[in-house]
């Protein structure tokens, strides 16, 4: 599967969890709830991820991700009545401090499901899917 296929699937489940519970849980329900469903989807994944942060090279210290997809997709979860830059940005930093290439910002908490797809490294807005 690829990286486009399987955001596009992660999407879809988060989707399916936004209609059918609507907005107003907190965070942890939609992440269980997304877990079901990627479980259903035969979506490899861990929740509460610690991972390593580098600098020069050398472990800083740790953070935990919402999410963990596939061993690379970083998955993080909100449930909030909008999305700010420093969602954004937390993202990005989770993604430049773990190498990974990209991840998915998911905010259950507005009427309809928000979702971005975030890179390590700057894409032009039209190369994203």
């Amino acid at each position: 599967m690829t990286d486009d296929e399987l955001t596009r699937l992660i999407i879809g489940c988060a989707m399916k969890v936004h209609r059918t519970l609507g907005s107003g849980f907190l965070e942890s329900v939609y992440q269980n709830a997304l877990a079901f469903e990627l479980k259903r989807a035969e979506i490899s994944f861990a929740c509460e991820v610690p991972l390593k942060v580098y600098y020069e090279g050398e472990v800083m210290g740790t953070f935990v991700v919402d999410m963990l997809a596939e061993d690379h997709v970083i998955i993080e979860n909100k449930a909030v009545e909008n999305l700010c830059p420093a969602h954004e940005a937390q993202l990005v930093n989770y993604l430049a401090a773990t190498h990974n290439d990209f991840g998915l910002l998911l905010n259950f908490g507005t009427s309809s499901l928000q979702f971005k797809k975030k890179f390590r490294i700057y894409r032009a807005p039209e190369s994203q899917l």
